[in-house]
């Protein structure tokens, strides 16, 4: 893994309990009683056996929590980018009216790098088929990543992308003791550095099939699919004479890397998409709340603008470094999913 939040360690806290008596007219304060020192657990060594059980036991978990309906509980069980998709899928179940979906999961691979038995945070992957209950046709393979960032803590799913339709997924290597291999930073045997992928996506989605990131990966649904279709709801707005902006960065959500057979990697990470419909003329009338944001907002438009965020998570295959250019493979997606997860109307800005 090659960026994760830093945990801090709390230390234990001392607290004074002071009782005031009387006696013979005076007051006499009791010695200082102080609580016992607690020590933070064993770091517990990250195994494929580890891996398989926090899976095991997310899947019952979240189960549980979307029967009940029960939002708070569902989000103990995830982090980042997840918690967000998450909270949006409950909000927009409620305003739909409908039961949140419920899944069930396959066999799962597990990959999971070899770590060093004290270093946290801790975190592997699992590659899964998963269907929506009640609906066997929904079956799609799923990239799920789980991180655990402190001995205290406990394992929670912070990334889901799905494979697209015709998408072949990656394979892993494993060796004989059943671990993956992380991929460093900026492995330099790599087309792209691991930390590099989500800037080359969000590069071609802003720029198109010209722009020089489109050298070293591939036309996609999620690339120069997201810059056609910013392309054309710009003219959709304008028709309306609205401005619509459209634009991808960086989250400071983890990210994660695993070798892949004949020297590639797979990379699996976030991004965020924020618009802006602006409606500048004020005899223009205020923009229309997008159908995917309603469920977000209470209904009205206080001003002349409408935001939304959407959380995106994405899967790539990033593919060994060429000799020459004209040899190169091209990086290319394999996995995507995300969902609006903020919008807001705010007021017209005073001069």
């Amino acid at each position: 893994m090659h960026r994760f939040l830093r945990v801090v360690a709390a230390g234990s806290l001392l607290i004074p309990l002071t009782v005031a008596g009387c006696a013979e007219g005076r007051t006499e304060a009791r010695p200082t009683v102080a609580m016992p020192e607690t020590s933070p657990p064993d770091p517990v060594p990250l195994t494929p056996q580890v891996a398989e059980n926090a899976f095991r036991t997310y899947v019952t978990d979240e189960d549980v929590a979307r029967t009940a309906g029960d939002e708070r509980l569902a989000l103990t069980w995830t982090s980042d980018g997840q918690s967000q998709l998450t909270a949006a899928e409950f909000r927009k179940a409620a305003y739909d009216g409908d039961p949140v979906r419920r899944f069930v999961y396959g066999r799962p691979k597990l990959y999971v790098p070899k770590l060093k038995d004290a270093a946290y945070p801790q975190w592997f992957v699992a590659s899964v088929d998963r269907s929506v209950l009640g609906k066997a046709e929904s079956k799609r393979r799923v990239l799920m990543a789980f991180i655990l960032r402190g001995a205290s803590d406990h394992w929670k799913l912070t990334l889901a992308t799905v494979l697209q339709e015709k998408a072949k997924e990656p394979k892993v290597t494993i060796d004989a003791d059943g671990y993956a291999t992380a991929l460093t930073t900026t492995d330099p045997s790599l087309l792209i550095r691991p930390r590099d992928v989500g800037g080359i996506q969000a590069t071609i989605a802003a720029e198109g099939p010209r722009s020089v990131a489109a050298k070293v990966m591939k036309s996609n649904a999620v690339t120069t699919g997201f810059y056609q279709d910013a392309k054309r709801a710009r003219k959709k707005a304008k028709k309306k004479d609205l401005t619509l902006q459209t634009v991808y960065t960086a989250t400071p959500f983890p990210y994660f890397g695993l070798r892949t057979e004949h020297g590639g990697g797979l990379v699996v990470y976030s991004l965020f998409r924020t618009t802006s419909l602006i409606a500048k003329d004020p005899k223009t009338p205020k923009p229309e709340i997008p159908e995917e944001a309603e469920h977000l907002l209470d209904g009205t438009v206080e001003g002349n603008e409408v935001d939304t965020t959407s959380t995106l998570h994405f899967a790539a295959y990033d593919p060994p470094k060429g000799d020459k250019d004209d040899d190169r493979p091209k990086a290319h997606m394999v996995a995507d999913d995300g969902a609006v997860t903020k919008a807001a109307t705010p007021p017209i800005k005073k001069p």
